[in-house]
Protein backbone atom coordinates (compact mmCIF):
# COMPACT_ATOMS: atom_id res chain seq x y z
CA UNK A 1 0.00 0.00 0.00
CA UNK A 2 2.81 2.32 0.81
CA UNK A 3 4.21 1.65 -2.70
CA UNK A 4 1.07 2.46 -4.63
CA UNK A 5 0.88 5.99 -2.45
CA UNK A 6 4.17 6.68 -3.43
CA UNK A 7 3.54 5.92 -6.88
CA UNK A 8 0.34 8.31 -6.73
CA UNK A 9 1.85 11.14 -4.93
CA UNK A 10 5.17 11.00 -7.43
CA UNK A 11 2.40 11.22 -10.38
CA UNK A 12 0.75 14.00 -9.05
CA UNK A 13 3.88 16.16 -8.62
CA UNK A 14 4.69 15.44 -12.16
CA UNK A 15 1.22 16.30 -13.15
CA UNK A 16 1.39 19.28 -11.58
CA UNK A 17 4.94 20.34 -12.78
CA UNK A 18 3.90 19.50 -16.45
CA UNK A 19 0.65 21.31 -16.31
CA UNK A 20 0.28 22.07 -19.72
CA UNK A 21 0.68 18.27 -21.27
CA UNK A 22 -1.16 16.99 -18.54
CA UNK A 23 -4.02 18.94 -19.29
CA UNK A 24 -3.59 18.51 -22.92
CA UNK A 25 -3.46 15.04 -22.58
CA UNK A 26 -7.09 15.02 -20.04
CA UNK A 27 -8.44 16.89 -23.07
CA UNK A 28 -7.60 14.68 -25.79
CA UNK A 29 -8.37 11.44 -23.92
CA UNK A 30 -11.43 13.03 -22.56
CA UNK A 31 -12.37 13.52 -26.23
CA UNK A 32 -11.76 10.12 -27.74
CA UNK A 33 -13.51 8.62 -24.83
CA UNK A 34 -16.57 11.18 -25.49
CA UNK A 35 -16.50 9.85 -29.11
CA UNK A 36 -16.45 6.11 -28.06
CA UNK A 37 -19.36 6.66 -25.40
CA UNK A 38 -21.10 8.88 -28.15
CA UNK A 39 -21.07 5.94 -30.96
CA UNK A 40 -21.78 3.35 -28.30
CA UNK A 41 -25.03 5.57 -27.72
CA UNK A 42 -26.08 6.13 -31.56
CA UNK A 43 -25.33 2.51 -32.02
CA UNK A 44 -27.61 1.55 -29.82
CA UNK A 45 -30.42 4.13 -31.12
CA UNK A 46 -29.72 3.27 -34.53
CA UNK A 47 -30.19 -0.69 -33.74
CA UNK A 48 -33.65 0.13 -31.64
CA UNK A 49 -34.65 1.94 -35.35
CA UNK A 50 -33.51 -0.87 -37.22
CA UNK A 51 -35.37 -3.49 -35.40
CA UNK A 52 -38.82 -1.72 -35.49
CA UNK A 53 -38.34 -1.39 -38.94
CA UNK A 54 -37.41 -4.32 -39.12
CA UNK A 55 -40.27 -5.99 -37.02
CA UNK A 56 -43.03 -3.72 -39.47
CA UNK A 57 -42.03 -4.26 -42.89
CA UNK A 58 -44.13 -6.98 -44.72
CA UNK A 59 -44.77 -7.74 -48.06
CA UNK A 60 -47.68 -6.22 -49.59
CA UNK A 61 -49.64 -8.26 -52.86
CA UNK A 62 -51.90 -6.54 -54.74
CA UNK A 63 -54.55 -8.48 -56.53
CA UNK A 64 -56.55 -8.05 -59.65
CA UNK A 65 -60.23 -8.09 -59.82
CA UNK A 66 -60.89 -10.02 -62.24
CA UNK A 67 -58.54 -13.11 -61.01
CA UNK A 68 -60.87 -15.67 -60.29
CA UNK A 69 -61.20 -18.16 -57.47
CA UNK A 70 -59.63 -20.65 -58.52
CA UNK A 71 -56.55 -18.40 -59.14
CA UNK A 72 -56.62 -17.23 -55.92
CA UNK A 73 -56.72 -20.66 -54.48
CA UNK A 74 -53.57 -21.76 -55.94
CA UNK A 75 -52.00 -18.58 -55.23
CA UNK A 76 -52.92 -19.47 -51.33
CA UNK A 77 -51.40 -22.88 -52.05
CA UNK A 78 -48.03 -21.46 -53.56
CA UNK A 79 -47.79 -19.13 -50.77
CA UNK A 80 -48.89 -22.27 -47.81
CA UNK A 81 -45.66 -23.88 -49.33
CA UNK A 82 -43.46 -20.87 -49.19
CA UNK A 83 -44.56 -20.88 -45.15
CA UNK A 84 -43.88 -24.00 -44.63
CA UNK A 85 -40.91 -24.30 -46.46
CA UNK A 86 -38.66 -21.22 -46.85
CA UNK A 87 -39.98 -20.48 -43.21
CA UNK A 88 -39.29 -16.94 -43.92
CA UNK A 89 -42.98 -16.14 -44.37
CA UNK A 90 -44.43 -15.78 -40.83
CA UNK A 91 -48.03 -15.45 -41.78
CA UNK A 92 -50.29 -14.89 -44.82
CA UNK A 93 -53.36 -12.70 -44.17
CA UNK A 94 -55.51 -12.11 -47.29
CA UNK A 95 -57.88 -8.75 -47.62
CA UNK A 96 -61.12 -7.84 -49.50
CA UNK A 97 -61.21 -4.64 -50.74
CA UNK A 98 -63.67 -3.56 -48.26
CA UNK A 99 -61.04 -4.55 -45.80
CA UNK A 100 -58.80 -2.65 -47.68
CA UNK A 101 -60.99 0.04 -47.96
CA UNK A 102 -61.33 0.45 -44.05
CA UNK A 103 -57.79 0.25 -43.18
CA UNK A 104 -57.25 2.86 -45.91
CA UNK A 105 -60.01 5.24 -44.40
CA UNK A 106 -57.67 3.98 -40.70
CA UNK A 107 -54.86 5.79 -42.18
CA UNK A 108 -56.08 8.68 -43.59
CA UNK A 109 -59.18 9.36 -40.27
CA UNK A 110 -57.39 13.02 -40.04
CA UNK A 111 -58.35 13.56 -43.31
CA UNK A 112 -61.64 11.82 -43.59
CA UNK A 113 -62.52 13.35 -46.86
CA UNK A 114 -59.95 11.11 -48.50
CA UNK A 115 -61.70 8.26 -48.17
CA UNK A 116 -65.49 9.56 -48.48
CA UNK A 117 -64.30 10.39 -52.27
CA UNK A 118 -63.63 7.05 -53.56
CA UNK A 119 -67.19 5.73 -54.54
CA UNK A 120 -66.26 2.64 -56.73
CA UNK A 121 -63.70 1.05 -54.18
CA UNK A 122 -60.90 1.63 -56.51
CA UNK A 123 -58.31 -0.53 -54.58
CA UNK A 124 -57.29 -4.16 -54.83
CA UNK A 125 -57.60 -7.06 -52.79
CA UNK A 126 -53.80 -7.51 -51.06
CA UNK A 127 -52.48 -10.41 -49.30
CA UNK A 128 -50.11 -9.15 -46.25
CA UNK A 129 -47.20 -11.22 -45.68
CA UNK A 130 -45.57 -11.08 -42.41
CA UNK A 131 -41.91 -12.24 -42.59
CA UNK A 132 -39.56 -14.01 -40.00
CA UNK A 133 -36.49 -11.88 -41.51
CA UNK A 134 -36.77 -8.93 -42.93
CA UNK A 135 -33.44 -9.01 -44.25
CA UNK A 136 -34.43 -11.45 -46.84
CA UNK A 137 -37.64 -9.95 -47.78
CA UNK A 138 -36.22 -9.51 -51.24
CA UNK A 139 -35.90 -12.48 -51.73
CA UNK A 140 -38.75 -13.76 -50.86
CA UNK A 141 -40.61 -11.12 -53.23
CA UNK A 142 -38.42 -12.58 -55.97
CA UNK A 143 -39.56 -15.97 -55.73
CA UNK A 144 -42.86 -14.64 -55.48
CA UNK A 145 -42.09 -12.54 -58.94
CA UNK A 146 -41.40 -16.48 -60.31
CA UNK A 147 -44.60 -17.51 -59.80
CA UNK A 148 -46.15 -18.04 -62.81
CA UNK A 149 -50.34 -18.14 -61.18
CA UNK A 150 -49.10 -14.21 -59.84
CA UNK A 151 -47.88 -13.15 -62.66
CA UNK A 152 -51.60 -13.76 -63.94
CA UNK A 153 -53.29 -12.29 -60.77
CA UNK A 154 -51.49 -8.98 -60.01
CA UNK A 155 -53.02 -6.32 -60.01
CA UNK A 156 -50.50 -4.76 -62.93
CA UNK A 157 -49.82 -7.81 -65.18
CA UNK A 158 -47.96 -6.00 -67.37
CA UNK A 159 -45.33 -5.35 -65.13
CA UNK A 160 -46.41 -7.71 -62.02
CA UNK A 161 -42.92 -6.24 -59.73
CA UNK A 162 -45.28 -3.33 -59.68
CA UNK A 163 -48.07 -5.16 -57.40
CA UNK A 164 -45.24 -6.39 -54.76
CA UNK A 165 -44.39 -3.47 -52.48
CA UNK A 166 -42.19 -3.75 -49.18
CA UNK A 167 -40.64 -0.72 -49.07
CA UNK A 168 -37.98 -1.74 -51.59
CA UNK A 169 -34.37 -0.49 -50.51
CA UNK A 170 -35.73 1.55 -47.39
CA UNK A 171 -33.94 -1.51 -44.93
CA UNK A 172 -30.62 -1.57 -47.07
CA UNK A 173 -30.20 2.25 -47.27
CA UNK A 174 -30.76 1.91 -43.80
CA UNK A 175 -27.83 -0.75 -42.93
CA UNK A 176 -26.08 0.94 -45.06
CA UNK A 177 -26.30 4.75 -42.95
CA UNK A 178 -25.81 2.82 -40.11
CA UNK A 179 -22.34 1.06 -40.88
CA UNK A 180 -20.95 4.08 -42.24
CA UNK A 181 -21.84 6.54 -39.06
CA UNK A 182 -20.19 3.11 -37.47
CA UNK A 183 -16.97 3.62 -39.57
CA UNK A 184 -17.10 7.51 -39.58
CA UNK A 185 -16.89 7.33 -35.56
CA UNK A 186 -14.03 4.42 -35.51
CA UNK A 187 -12.46 6.63 -37.87
CA UNK A 188 -12.82 9.24 -35.36
CA UNK A 189 -11.72 7.33 -32.16
CA UNK A 190 -8.64 6.09 -33.93
CA UNK A 191 -7.22 9.75 -34.46
CA UNK A 192 -8.50 10.42 -31.03
CA UNK A 193 -6.81 7.73 -29.61
CA UNK A 194 -3.21 8.41 -32.18
CA UNK A 195 -3.31 12.06 -30.81
CA UNK A 196 -3.93 10.86 -26.92
CA UNK A 197 -1.12 8.80 -27.26
CA UNK A 198 1.22 11.71 -28.38
CA UNK A 199 0.36 13.77 -25.70
CA UNK A 200 1.00 11.05 -23.05
CA UNK A 201 4.30 10.22 -24.57
CA UNK A 202 4.99 13.93 -24.41
CA UNK A 203 4.05 14.39 -20.63
CA UNK A 204 5.69 11.01 -19.73
CA UNK A 205 8.81 12.21 -21.63
CA UNK A 206 8.79 15.46 -19.89
CA UNK A 207 8.61 13.83 -16.66
CA UNK A 208 11.59 11.59 -17.58
CA UNK A 209 13.82 14.23 -18.53
CA UNK A 210 12.69 16.41 -15.24
CA UNK A 211 13.18 13.29 -12.81
CA UNK A 212 16.44 11.91 -14.41
CA UNK A 213 19.00 12.94 -11.59
CA UNK A 214 16.34 11.45 -9.42
CA UNK A 215 16.33 8.45 -11.71
CA UNK A 216 20.21 8.05 -12.21
CA UNK A 217 20.22 7.72 -7.44
CA UNK A 218 17.50 5.76 -7.83
CA UNK A 219 19.42 3.28 -10.19
CA UNK A 220 22.30 3.54 -8.29
CA UNK A 221 20.87 2.73 -4.80
CA UNK A 222 19.61 -0.69 -6.66
CA UNK A 223 16.21 0.25 -7.11
CA UNK A 224 14.05 -2.01 -9.19
CA UNK A 225 12.93 -0.99 -12.72
CA UNK A 226 9.11 -1.68 -11.46
CA UNK A 227 9.59 0.92 -8.63
CA UNK A 228 11.20 3.66 -11.15
CA UNK A 229 8.70 3.29 -14.01
CA UNK A 230 5.81 2.96 -10.95
CA UNK A 231 5.24 6.59 -11.12
CA UNK A 232 5.04 7.06 -15.02
CA UNK A 233 2.74 3.98 -15.77
CA UNK A 234 0.60 5.90 -12.83
CA UNK A 235 0.76 9.08 -13.84
CA UNK A 236 -0.80 7.99 -17.51
CA UNK A 237 -3.23 5.70 -15.64
CA UNK A 238 -4.34 8.92 -14.05
CA UNK A 239 -4.68 11.49 -16.75
CA UNK A 240 -6.69 8.61 -18.18
CA UNK A 241 -9.20 8.55 -15.32
CA UNK A 242 -9.47 11.96 -14.85
CA UNK A 243 -10.43 11.79 -18.80
CA UNK A 244 -13.18 8.99 -18.66
CA UNK A 245 -14.41 10.23 -15.76
CA UNK A 246 -15.36 13.64 -17.38
CA UNK A 247 -16.75 11.79 -20.31
CA UNK A 248 -18.69 9.96 -18.48
CA UNK A 249 -20.09 12.86 -16.88
CA UNK A 250 -20.69 14.53 -20.48
CA UNK A 251 -23.00 11.69 -21.48
CA UNK A 252 -24.82 11.14 -18.14
CA UNK A 253 -25.80 15.12 -18.94
CA UNK A 254 -26.82 13.89 -22.33
CA UNK A 255 -28.94 10.92 -20.89
CA UNK A 256 -30.50 13.09 -18.38
CA UNK A 257 -30.95 16.37 -20.09
CA UNK A 258 -30.47 15.75 -24.22
CA UNK A 259 -31.92 12.54 -24.58
CA UNK A 260 -35.34 12.85 -22.68
CA UNK A 261 -36.02 16.29 -24.76
CA UNK A 262 -35.28 14.06 -27.88
CA UNK A 263 -37.34 10.95 -27.58
CA UNK A 264 -40.35 14.03 -26.65
CA UNK A 265 -39.63 16.17 -29.97
CA UNK A 266 -39.77 12.45 -31.28
CA UNK A 267 -41.95 10.07 -29.38
CA UNK A 268 -42.94 8.23 -32.41
CA UNK A 269 -39.98 6.87 -32.45
CA UNK A 270 -37.84 4.18 -30.51
CA UNK A 271 -34.93 6.26 -29.04
CA UNK A 272 -34.92 4.73 -25.62
CA UNK A 273 -31.81 3.62 -24.39
CA UNK A 274 -31.52 1.16 -21.49
CA UNK A 275 -30.32 1.53 -17.98
CA UNK A 276 -27.59 -1.60 -18.20
CA UNK A 277 -26.61 -0.25 -21.33
CA UNK A 278 -25.16 2.88 -20.16
CA UNK A 279 -23.77 0.95 -17.70
CA UNK A 280 -21.88 -0.68 -20.15
CA UNK A 281 -20.74 2.56 -21.80
CA UNK A 282 -19.49 4.08 -18.06
CA UNK A 283 -17.60 0.85 -17.40
CA UNK A 284 -16.15 0.81 -21.17
CA UNK A 285 -14.98 3.79 -20.96
CA UNK A 286 -13.22 3.52 -17.62
CA UNK A 287 -11.34 0.27 -19.31
CA UNK A 288 -10.68 1.82 -22.41
CA UNK A 289 -9.27 4.62 -20.09
CA UNK A 290 -7.06 3.22 -18.66
CA UNK A 291 -5.57 0.96 -21.41
CA UNK A 292 -5.07 4.06 -23.20
CA UNK A 293 -2.91 5.60 -20.00
CA UNK A 294 -0.75 2.50 -19.48
CA UNK A 295 0.18 1.83 -23.03
CA UNK A 296 0.70 5.23 -23.59
CA UNK A 297 2.95 5.23 -20.65
CA UNK A 298 4.50 1.64 -21.48
CA UNK A 299 5.57 3.22 -24.92
CA UNK A 300 6.78 6.28 -23.78
CA UNK A 301 8.85 4.86 -21.10
CA UNK A 302 10.70 2.17 -23.74
CA UNK A 303 11.55 5.12 -25.62
CA UNK A 304 13.07 7.51 -23.16
CA UNK A 305 13.23 5.61 -19.67
CA UNK A 306 16.37 2.75 -20.46
CA UNK A 307 15.60 0.89 -17.19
Amino acid sequence: MSKLMYFIREALVSSRRNLGTTVGGIITIFLSLLMVGVSIMFSALLGNLATSFEEEVNVRLYISDSATDQQLADFDTFLKSLENDSGNIASVEFKDKDQVLADFAEQTKDNPSIAEQLDDNPLPRTYVLTLVDSRQVESTADTILQNDTFKAIADNPDDPAESIKYGQGTVERLFKVTNLVRYGCMAAVVLLVFISLVFLNNTIRLAIVARRREISIMRLVGASNGFIRGPFVMEGALQALVGALLAIFVIAMLRSFAMPQLESVVSFLPLTISASTYSMIYATLIVFGLIIGMVGSVIAMRRYLKV
